[in-house]
C-alpha cells in the first residue's frame, strides 16, 4: 500500500480586486464622525444652558430679587 504523492497546489488562484468598496467604507465612517460631532455640540450646548437654569433656580430659592446676569458693555 503506497501512499499517493501530495504535491503542493500550483495552480494561480485570482487575487481579490483592491478594496473595491473603500469609498464607501470611508463615506460611512465621515459621516458617523460628523454625526457624533453634532451630538457632542448639541450635549455641550444642552449642558450649558441647563447649567444655566439652575443657577438661576438657585438663586431664586435663596429668596434673592435680582438674579439676572449682568454682562459687562463690550
Amino acid at each position: 500500500m503506497s501512499e499517493p504523492d501530495s504535491k503542493p497546489d500550483t495552480t494561480k488562484k485570482p487575487s481579490p480586486p483592491a478594496n473595491p468598496q473603500s469609498g464607501d467604507n470611508r463615506r460611512g465612517a465621515i459621516a458617523g464622525l460628523i454625526i457624533a460631532a453634532v451630538i457632542l455640540g448639541v450635549g455641550l450646548w444642552l449642558a450649558r444652558d441647563l447649567t444655566a437654569a439652575s443657577k438661576l433656580q438657585d438663586c431664586l430659592m435663596s429668596g434673592r430679587s435680582n438674579c439676572n446676569v449682568i454682562e459687562p458693555a463690550r
